[in-house]
């Protein structure tokens, strides 16, 4: 098996669709030796900022001299993004490896009469064989879907992070705050101290609720951590240090919501040995990149690049665009799936743009995506509509003057091939 053989028959894994539950993947990590046990790992859910906040966790550790595993997904341009070690990515040699070793265990569990794994079932298996196999220090783990049956949630982690709460994914988790908030509370174990920036009241109740019945200490961001910044610089506030001179790489508000959160996490590892000093935090913080996430490519015109694919996202993200390029004109190129909230996204994406190019996602949940020019029709008068994603993002730069920004923003499957495209452009 070559490393193109081994992508594909990951990708032919997604005929077994999104399956939660937590018998499959425990099986399969039974024969591979339960190596999920035998790595430490910090674990974080929640709806918005999950991946900024794994990159942080796992940028600090780094820099105070550990070897950090994260796994993350989706990815954004190939597969080997989602397990990296220190940063680097795993190599096309080992993923070919991993997938040899796993897939006779997977093809004698159909044999014997379970389930067959997913896709996302198998990536967990990897991550987690891989960083065992690897000796990491820590593993940095997002959690895919909700929390409580999500593959991840096999792990006995040291420290469970929930970034924040709100409604996305309600054919799976639920369509009130309230229902969600219990779905990603699934991943409070007992004992296991808990990080959360969740600030909706009703969600707070729901977990701090749960860290009570599981005699769980709590640390809130925004209470128990909080940050301050001053001439650039971010100062994050705990209980226990003040970390002062923080030049944090990402951009908007969020993003020092999501630092605050990665430095309490990080201090709750001090239960381990772990020490943790203000140079750690401050060039960890500073050397972290996220791609597609308020991506800024510099530029004539100014080049955005942030996948807000839900609600919160996109309030973010207008909140971002707002604060750093105020009184500039916006051209905004939007492709959603059919199954987000695209009627809300719209409502607070469009009125924010002087035009609006609509596109298509690649992939077949981008259901009537033409749908959306109808919607951003009622808060611009100008709407185009172009299938082709390259295409789109000619139109969008072609539509923008040299002052302006062009946002492009949605469904991770448009931003990854608009990306690729641009920096192919722009190479």
């Amino acid at each position: 098996m070559n490393y193109f053989e081994a992508i594909d028959y990951l990708k032919g894994l997604t005929k077994f669709g999104i399956n939660l539950g937590l018998d499959r993947i425990r099986e399969l990590l039974r024969r591979l030796g339960d190596p999920h046990l035998k790595i430490k790992v910090i674990h974080v859910g929640g709806t918005n900022g999950k991946g900024s906040t794994v990159s942080m966790t796992a940028s600090i550790l780094q820099a105070a001299g550990y070897k950090v595993g994260t796994f993350i997904s989706p990815h954004l341009h190939r597969y080997s993004e989602r397990f990296c070690i220190n940063g680097e990515e795993i190599s096309e040699e080992q993923v070919v490896a991993l997938v040899t070793e796993l897939r006779p265990h997977l093809d004698n569990m159909a044999l014997e009469g379970f389930e067959h794994p997913t896709e996302f079932e198998v990536s967990t298996a990897m991550a987690c064989f891989y960083f065992y196999q690897q000796q990491v220090d820590f593993a940095v783990l997002e959690v895919g879907l909700g929390g409580a049956i999500d593959s991840t949630n096999v792990v006995q982690p040291l420290v469970a992070v929930i970034t924040n709460v709100s409604l996305d994914h309600m054919d799976y988790l639920g369509n009130t705050v309230r229902e969600v908030a219990k779905v990603k509370a699934g991943i409070i174990k007992e004992g296991v101290p808990l990080v959360t920036a969740t600030n909706d009241p009703e969600a707070l109740t729901v977990i701090e609720e749960t860290c009570n019945e599981q005699k769980v200490p709590i640390t809130i961001v925004g209470q128990d951590v909080t940050w301050q910044e001053k001439d650039g610089q971010l100062t994050v506030i705990s209980k226990k240090h003040h970390y002062h001179g923080i030049n944090l790489s990402l951009l908007g508000e969020h993003q020092r919501v999501n630092a605050a959160t990665a430095v309490a996490t990080v201090e709750e590892l001090h239960a381990y040995d772990v020490s943790i000093t203000d140079d750690n935090v401050c060039k960890g913080l500073a050397r972290v990149t996220w791609p597609g996430r308020f991506e800024v490519i510099m530029g004539n015109p100014t080049v955005v690049l942030d996948g807000a694919h839900n609600t919160e996202g996109a309030r973010m993200l207008a909140n971002t665009l707002k604060q750093q390029f105020p009184n500039r004109s916006i051209v905004l190129v939007l492709g959603m799936l059919g199954d987000k909230e695209r009627e809300k996204v719209v409502s607070i994406l469009t009125p924010l743009a002087s035009t609006v190019v609509i596109t298509k996602p690649n992939n077949p949940r981008s259901g009537d995506w033409q749908r959306l020019a109808e919607l951003a029709k009622n808060y611009v008068p100008k709407v185009d509509i172009i299938e082709s994603i390259p295409k789109a993002v000619d139109k969008g730069l072609e539509l923008a003057s040299k002052e302006d920004v062009v946002c492009i923003t949605g469904s991770f499957y448009m931003l990854a091939e608009a990306r690729e495209y641009l920096l192919k452009q722009r190479s």
